[in-house]
């Protein structure tokens, strides 16, 4: 995809501000209406400042930009590289305009945040969040600062990788990531996802009742939760998983709203003496 040689070349430098705009400001102006578009747009203005030296010729080539875009913002850093080589191709002569461009974003809007979402929402960060709670026993702080140091730098990192490895590989990494492959490793990322998630499900979530019945003795007769451990142990963690994933999955319920559900069920429960929230007051 690069051709060097020709003049338009694009240095490291303009390179490197470009990633750092998209870095820091890849949600810039974030709306239902344009979601990406306006960070997008900011990370390749120096990049066109660089390619093309007229305003005229700055304002024609910065209208590819302005279609609607939106994918996983870390992996979505590959696709700025490689537009970024398009359009050095495209300052160079080659037979590439900005409708080519917008149908390589579109192409790979999809997958990248098909991908993006099952390797950073769904297994890493669950993997993080994992060991940084194992840290923290016992109110320590080095689980959080853990965490945050950890996850800055795979955030910057990572996609400054994937910035410069989108950049040299051009539009020869669009078939890799929409053929076989890239379906190949968006399922085999679901599966470590769904494994991973589960694991830290069993180790940190676990659902119990305090309901016990007493009789006239004042003993107790019925202890709910020692019956549901004989037919099941953990019954209740997987019948709230299951709910929580029936809401957001059957009835498309929002995880901000799903939470909210489970508050409100579990004040119920502590109210009703289903649940004991273990205070003293």
């Amino acid at each position: 995809m690069q051709n060097t040689s020709n003049s338009n070349q694009l240095d490291k430098k303009t390179l490197t501000k470009s990633f750092h705009r998209w870095f820091w400001g890849a949600l810039t102006c974030f709306s239902q209406e344009h979601m990406q578009t306006f960070g997008y747009m900011a990370s390749m203005l120096p990049i066109l400042k660089k390619l093309y030296p007229k305003h005229d010729d700055q304002v024609k080539a910065i209208q590819a930009y302005t279609a609607f875009f939106n994918t996983n913002p870390m992996l979505g850093t590959v696709i700025v590289g490689i537009t970024a080589s398009m359009e050095q191709a495209r300052a160079n002569g080659q037979d590439i305009d900005g409708e080519t461009i917008n149908d390589m974003r579109a192409g790979l809007m999809g997958p990248i945040a098909g991908i993006g979402d099952s390797l950073i929402d769904g297994t890493l960060i669950p993997i993080l969040l994992g060991i940084s709670l194992g840290m923290s026993s016992g109110g320590s702080p080095v689980g959080a600062i853990f965490y945050i140091v950890a996850w800055v730098l795979i955030a910057y990192f990572g996609q400054r990788f994937l910035y410069f490895r989108g950049y040299k590989f051009g539009d020869q990494a669009v078939s890799f990531l929409v053929g076989k492959q890239g379906a190949a490793i968006r399922h085999a990322i679901g599966i470590v996802g769904s494994m991973v998630v589960g694991g830290v499900l069993a180790s940190w979530v676990n659902v119990t009742t305090s309901l016990k019945l007493y009789g006239s003795n004042g003993k107790v007769f019925l202890n709910l939760q020692d019956k549901l451990d004989s037919i099941y142990p953990g019954i209740l963690t997987v019948a709230v998983t299951f709910f929580c994933w029936w809401l957001m999955t059957k009835k498309h319920v929002s995880a901000i709203w799903t939470m909210l559900i489970l508050v409100v069920i579990s004040l119920i429960g502590v109210l009703l003496g289903f649940f004991n929230p273990g205070l003293s007051y």
